[in-house]
């Protein structure tokens, strides 16, 4: 059974472990609340029988914390660097049971975001999802330099160099992470933008 699997990288929320550039513009309870409702929203808005939402939860031993819905797959992000990180979900996605039995799938395609973008939408994954029908890879641009979602349309394909230095949290970010990918046809899906500071939350209400 082929299906397409939608990762969302999260992290349990407890003061001072999340959002901590938000925390410095608008205290650190606040900003933890913030991002606890923002990911119910997400997970809640983003459900859709096209794809199966697996959660990759940090720190690991949250992968079991009833903060999340007790319905969705969980995997432990694992150590290292955020590409490293990002490239062991978009591999280990593929091998979440598809259904109660316990039956895998055969690989299919995996986008995966991040939880702080307020802005995404159902409409949003399926433009991705779709961008893979003839593209081998998919990124969702940022205005500043970096992406709120990356995709694979074989990802037990992708490179062992997929996200090797890579100037993370800068504007080289996405033209980096694209020039890991060398041969690959890749395809580019909407602008958007996550929320790091007071400024970005501020810009997100508008």
């Amino acid at each position: 059974m082929k299906r397409q699997t939608l990762v969302i990288m999260i992290k349990e929320p407890r003061p001072g472990r999340v959002k901590t550039r938000l925390g410095q513009g608008i205290g650190v309870i606040p900003a933890t609340w913030w991002f606890r409702h923002q990911s119910a929203r997400l997970i809640r808005s983003l459900r859709d029988p096209r794809w199966q939402i697996v959660l990759a939860v940090a720190p690991d031993r949250a992968v079991t914390s009833r903060v999340w819905p007790a319905d969705l797959p969980r995997l432990p992000q694992g150590g290292g660097d955020l590409g490293q990180r990002m490239k062991r979900m978009l591999k280990a996605a593929c091998s979440v049971p598809v259904d109660r039995l316990g039956r895998a799938p055969v690989h299919g395609p995996v986008c995966l975001i991040g939880a702080d973008i307020p802005g995404i939408t159902r409409a949003h994954i399926a433009r991705a999802f779709a961008a893979l029908g003839h593209s081998d890879a998919v990124f969702g641009p940022a205005t500043d330099g970096g992406y709120w979602l990356v995709g694979a349309k074989h990802p037990a394909r992708l490179p062992q160099t997929l996200f090797q230095n890579v100037r993370w949290s800068s504007e080289h970010a996405l033209a980096d992470s694209v020039a890991t990918l060398p041969g690959w046809r890749i395809a580019q899906t909407d602008i958007l933008n996550d929320v790091d500071t007071a400024a970005d939350l501020r810009q997100s209400r508008s």
